[in-house]
């Protein structure tokens, strides 16, 4: 199969990163009084942002699953896997570590808001879960292929069973990646289910790129049922509520933001890919190819982790709309200014901790 690297997949991790630091900016800095649906520019702004993690989680499935696929050509897929686990570790440690309350630790204080879920450690279990997915279908691509398309119809045709869902009675550290009732941000459903549909992306990705057709065909394909998913999945759900008589069908039909989402997710594949080789610049990609170091350098901007001293204490919400814009394009310019400079690549990061790894195994046996 061909080796070419799918440019417009770093063209969309770029869009998402940039649209996540603006949408962190905006939303920590704005006035409440502009925070009013009456305005439109609000209303729009509110509405793509809520596009951002959707994304954001497809995108991360799709990329990690196709290399994840293509290494079984190489001869590669153990040495892979076992760098797809350590990943998905690393990411968890790393979204514990920037809410980590170093200051109140030092005071004796021990907050359960420490053990919050946010997007590392929901991305970081997704690519651990799709690692044993892919093992447990004994590598064969088609069966891997049902299996993440399956999966993610069902996390998100489920979603009113686990909705407003509390498990007083489990541990806090774990119970967080399954419900909000202590503050989690992302739960592993049903996010996992966007990196269920990447996966099932990155298949069809792997077992027709070669056909000199694909392209239009895969692009169209995004695009109409994109369209069909933004416009007609709600209908379509309530037809098979009235055949099937199931309740739940009605539920989601009447709260269909996960698969409008991933219309929306489609669109900008479509738009994406059908403009690769317009998107491939090197400033682009470099920004796709940083996403981590970019969004641990935003968050400590914005929150203050590990200082405890942030544009959220400093500032709040205080800016008038114009302030905000300039002030949100200054702050991705920082970013990824000292992200480019400063800050390392993602596989670097990955690199060396796998050499570390190697380390302690090596004076532990």
């Amino acid at each position: 199969m061909s080796t070419n690297r799918l440019y417009f997949i770093d063209a969309v991790r770029a869009f998402a990163i940039l649209m996540m630091l603006q949408g962190h900016f905006i939303d920590t800095l704005l006035d409440v009084s502009y925070r009013n649906h009456s305005y439109t520019a609000y209303k729009v702004w509110e509405y793509t942002r809520g596009i951002t993690a959707p994304t954001f989680f497809t995108i991360s499935g799709l990329i990690f699953s196709y290399l994840l696929i293509r290494a079984k050509l190489n001869g590669t897929i153990e040495k892979r896997m076992h760098k797809g686990l350590i990943r998905g570790f690393m990411l968890i440690g790393i979204g514990y570590l920037l809410r980590a309350p170093i200051f109140e630790w030092l005071t004796g204080k021990f907050p359960d808001s420490f053990l919050v879920v946010d997007v590392l450690q929901c991305i970081g279990l997704s690519l651990i879960l799709i690692v044993f997915i892919y093992r447990l279908t004994l590598k064969k691509t088609l069966v891997f292929s049902i299996v993440m398309l399956l999966l993610g119809l069902t996390i998100f045709i489920l979603e009113p069973l686990y909705r407003r869902l509390e498990l007083a009675e489990i541990p806090t550290v774990f119970s967080n990646y399954l419900s909000k009732a202590n503050g989690s941000i992302f739960n592993i459903i049903p996010w996992f289910g966007y990196v269920a549909f990447g996966a099932f992306i990155a298949t069809l990705f792997y077992r027709y790129i070669e056909r000199p057709k694909f392209k239009m065909a895969i692009v169209s394909g995004f695009f109409v049922i994109g369209i069909a998913l933004i416009f007609g999945s709600s209908e379509t759900l309530m037809k098979l509520y009235y055949i099937l008589d199931l309740s739940i069908l009605k539920e989601v039909a009447y709260y269909n933001y996960l698969f409008t989402r991933l219309g929306n997710v489609l669109i900008i594949f479509s738009l994406f890919y059908l403009a690769e080789n317009y998107i491939k610049q090197p400033l682009i990609l470099k920004i796709g190819q940083k996403t981590l170091s970019i969004y641990v350098i935003h968050f400590i901007i914005i929150y203050g982790s590990l200082t405890g001293f942030g544009l959220h204490q400093s500032i709040g919400r205080t800016l008038e709309p114009l302030q905000a814009v300039i002030g949100a394009i200054l702050f991705l310019s920082v970013v990824c200014f000292i992200s480019f400079y400063y800050g390392k690549t993602n596989e670097f990061v990955y690199d060396n901790l796998q050499k570390i790894i190697d380390k302690i195994k090596k004076y532990t046996r």
